[in-house]
């Protein structure tokens, strides 16, 4: 069993250090893609850790822009082009943490070889998608950087048309789409369709929030459905009206340890570091009784 687990960070290497240095494991490989934008020098000693390579081709990433999907995409087009093989991509970001003993992990996965983790929501009625349809059916300007780019969005949307989505597909995606655990071919499933897909691609890059249903729509289109598991084996929290998944703290520790899932998002050390110490000591290395 050989796990790629992908990393995307743009702050605190300390915090991507100690994750990594809690998954050590002889079948684990991290992969580091650190956003364009930031500066590299202070993530290179992760290098020094066993297992840790720097995705090379590095984008710069904008919050909610499709320019994130484009980084990830192109990650794992450069580990499946120059890496020896493995039987899992898992995508991380720099502030993911993983909720029960590496060995566990990998042991879920090798027993559960041949599918993939991620997840989505059917049930159109809800206020997700019910927001979700103007990512794609307006106008986002999100990865433009020029002078006065919103007010030219505002006024492209008032008298253009609503985009409707250029493929055949019916949409799947969730608010916790982002993240996901992939079996190689769903892996290269997913990479081989974005190259191919040059007109989706274009269209996608006027979207806003696109990692919210580009990849499960994909998936959930492809030949591959039926290895797709419905579930991200990620505890993220949310909080209604806020754009962002709530950052765990110590209060929120039963929550993690009653959890079945394997990883959780999101933490902050300069939040609160107490609660990574808390399930270092009493969920990744407490002592069978």
């Amino acid at each position: 069993m050989r796990i790629a687990n992908i990393i995307m960070g743009y702050k605190d290497p300390s915090q991507i250090e100690r994750m990594i240095k809690a998954m050590n494991h002889p079948d684990c490989f991290f992969f580091i893609h650190i956003d364009k934008k930031i500066r590299l020098e202070p993530f290179l000693s992760l290098k020094d850790i066993d297992r840790v390579i720097f995705i090379e081709n590095r984008l710069l990433c904008n919050w909610g822009g499709f320019s994130f999907v484009k980084a990830v995409i192109n990650a794992l087009e450069e580990i499946l082009n120059s890496h020896a093989s493995f039987d899992y991509y898992n995508l991380m970001s720099g502030q993911d943490y993983p909720i029960k003993p590496i060995h566990q992990i990998v042991t879920y996965l090798e027993k559960n070889v041949g599918k993939s983790f991620i997840s989505y929501d059917e049930d159109y009625t809800r206020d997700w998608w019910r927001h979700a349809v103007s990512r794609y059916q307006e106008y986002h300007f999100t990865d433009f950087s020029f002078k006065g780019r919103y007010i030219v969005q505002a006024v492209i949307n008032k008298i253009m048309p609503k985009r409707k989505f250029p493929l055949p597909m019916k949409m799947y995606g969730s608010s916790i789409s982002s993240w996901w655990t992939l079996q190689a071919d769903c892996a290269k499933y997913l990479v081989d369709f974005a190259k191919k897909e040059t007109k989706l691609i274009k269209f996608m890059e006027l979207t806003w929030g696109a990692d919210e249903f580009f990849y499960a729509t994909i998936l959930m289109n492809s030949p591959l459905k039926n290895s797709i598991v419905n579930d991200n084996l990620r505890l993220i929290t949310w909080e209604d009206g806020l754009a962002n998944p709530l950052i765990l703290k110590l209060k929120d520790f039963k929550l993690i340890k009653d959890s079945r899932k394997l990883f959780a998002r999101k933490f902050d050390i300069k939040v609160d570091l107490d609660i990574l110490k808390e399930v270092d000591e009493k969920l990744l290395n407490a002592k069978s009784e």
